[in-house]
């Protein structure tokens, strides 16, 4: 039976995590496409054909300049009003680790005031100075208005950039993303599952260890780490132990942030 949900991932120019992430939307119970960019670009194909839009993980153009500004610079001049209108439509998206990076540098987080076009945060190079390839435990803020991550406690996920380090451009940004709950997850200590800006659980010296954050609407959500990368529990590195035990979970913790997007897709958009 055909999905009802459909989901467009944008794909081209470097990006690479096309096929997870198709994977988890179908999973979900959406119908995932792949659209490269410059189908988009050229209007042969349209934003208005999908209910969820997501900017996945790679290297979009090389990260040259910073990861993530050339393809938000060529959306920003070819697709403004589409991603625009997506986001006024009331659809979602979702940007994952250069997808988050795109994101930021385009404007569309944290999306304040309804000001979907002006960059007031960033991702810049991790504190360490290193490509950073590991697993991360998040803490999931039960208060935000998050659409993707609602009823998740906490997830276990991987990283894999040089450029994860979350900063705003103005501290009063940082104040109002804390006040208005738009924090969605955080760097975790996975002994006590608090929040911690210590390597290397905080794996890029993000401020206030923040991981992912979405909007005011909890529509349009970018996160860091990869949850696209944890779909099946054989994912995780201690899954083997976790079977031995007995206490290996059924699917893994990064599906359930594909489940809640395409629930509330169903019940809002169709």
């Amino acid at each position: 039976m055909a999905s009802d949900v459909r989901a467009l991932i944008i794909t081209g120019f470097g990006l690479n995590c096309e096929a997870e992430t198709a994977h988890a939307f179908r999973l979900a119970g959406a119908a995932p496409e792949r659209v490269h960019l410059n189908d988009l670009l050229d209007g042969h194909r349209s934003l208005d054909e999908f209910h969820v839009l997501a900017f996945i993980g790679g290297f979009s153009f090389g990260d040259h300049i910073a990861s993530g500004r050339v393809l938000a610079n060529r959306l920003k001049h070819r697709l403004a009003e589409p991603i625009q209108r997506f986001i006024a439509d009331g659809k979602l998206i979702i940007g994952i680790c250069n997808g988050f990076q795109t994101m930021a540098k385009l404007g569309i987080l944290p999306g304040l005031d309804g000001d979907y076009r002006r960059q007031t945060v960033t991702l810049t190079h991790n504190d360490c100075g290193t490509y950073r390839d590991a697993w991360v435990r998040l803490r999931v803020e039960p208060d935000s208005p998050c659409v993707f991550t609602r009823d998740i406690e906490q997830l276990d996920l991987p990283v894999r950039h040089g450029e994860g380090k979350f900063l705003t451009l103005d501290d009063k940004v940082l104040e109002r993303l804390e006040r208005e709950r738009l924090v969605a997850c955080r760097y975790a200590d996975p002994a006590t599952g608090e929040p911690t800006v210590r390597f290397p659980h905080n794996p890029n010296g993000s401020v206030a260890a923040i991981a992912g954050i979405c909007d005011p609407t909890g529509r349009v959500f970018g996160l860091m780490p990869h949850p696209e990368a944890h779909l099946f529990p054989w994912n995780h590195p201690h899954y083997a132990r976790r079977a031995l035990a007995g206490a290996a979970p059924a699917e893994g913790e990064g599906l359930a942030v594909f489940r809640n997007a395409i629930a509330f897709a169903r019940g809002h958009l169709l």
